[in-house]
């Protein structure tokens, strides 16, 4: 009677086991602790924040449905187109900077060569302290009479030392942009240095024996392996430079007047000061729709060709 009862459970324990194990179930289990994170903390907010959009949300107090209203205010808010066109024009301002100058840190510090990562820790190290200390630093050095910009300056002839850098638009846009291209290219840096150095080092010993020169090799090897990497770096230069605010809050607040006010600051001080939560979480969501686009935009011109 044992033996019979054996005989007939072990095909019952195959058949669970084989159900756990099997490959659409495994991959479930696996998948759904990400699919969980993803719909708590992006799908939900998600449709919390359109919900939002379509009332007059006061950051206190009731509120109402009022439909598109926020978004017909919002694209014909004429501070809120401004700062969509400035936000544009600092995008394309730093954005070469940052990957040519992070191209070239990274072709000097990609070999192994003594005191190459010393350099590497030296470049990176803007963006391990990060925007907000360095702004804070920068608000200091670009006092007039007092700040160290000036003093050199002053010292190359270039101005007389008293020049008010954060209280003139154009001088604070360039001000910011040399100190976001010092801080982030490290990054970019640290990016399409390791692009370079997955490439095989017989390629390179190829073009050398076929008398390549370096820029040939740079030009016909190095740049098209790194078309992904570069894709990459581009993409978060642009999402980053979209969502800048830490270093404009600290040096300007915007200003003067609104000359430095970026999208991410609009909305801040929609939400924030005007306590328009309603009309800030549209703006937002117009961001995040002009950002899709633009880099989706990328993709499709950065895209590999056979």
């Amino acid at each position: 009677m044992s033996t019979l009862t054996n005989r007939v459970a072990a095909p019952a324990r195959t058949r669970r086991q084989g159900s756990l194990t099997h490959p659409s179930r495994v991959g479930l289990a696996l998948v759904a602790p990400a699919a969980l994170f993803v719909t708590v903390f992006v799908f939900v907010p998600l449709v919390v924040a359109i919900y939002i959009s379509l009332t007059n949300f006061p950051l206190i107090g009731p509120y109402h449905f009022i439909g598109l209203e926020n978004y017909r205010l919002a694209l014909t808010d004429p501070v809120f187109g401004r700062s969509i066109l400035y936000t544009l024009l600092y995008t394309a301002i730093v954005t070469g900077p940052i990957l040519v100058l992070g191209y070239a840190l990274a072709v000097m510090v990609r070999s192994n060569r003594r005191g190459s990562t010393l350099l590497r820790t030296f470049f990176f190290l803007p963006h391990v302290v990060g925007l907000t200390t360095l702004s804070f630093l920068m608000l200091l050095e670009a006092q007039p009479n007092s700040g160290a910009v000036n003093i050199v300056l002053r010292a190359l002839g270039v101005t007389d030392g008293t020049t008010a850098w954060l209280v003139n638009g154009p001088l604070a846009t360039a001000l910011i942009c040399v100190l976001v291209v010092w801080g982030v290219s490290g990054l970019t840096m640290v990016l399409l240095m390791s692009g370079m150095q997955g490439i095989p080092r017989e390629i390179y010993e190829s073009a050398e024996m076929d008398g390549a020169t370096w820029w040939q090799t740079e030009r016909r090897i190095t740049i098209p392996m790194l078309r992904r990497t570069i894709t990459l770096s581009l993409i978060i230069s642009v999402i980053g430079s979209f969502l800048a605010f830490t270093q404009f809050y600290i040096l300007t607040q915007g200003g003067p007047g609104s000359d430095t006010t970026t999208v991410v600051m609009a909305i801040y001080r929609r939400a924030f000061v005007d306590l328009q939560l309603g009309a800030a979480t549209a703006m937002s969501l117009i961001l995040v729709v002009i950002t899709a686009v633009v880099t989706a935009v990328q993709f499709w011109l950065l895209r590999e060709k056979d």
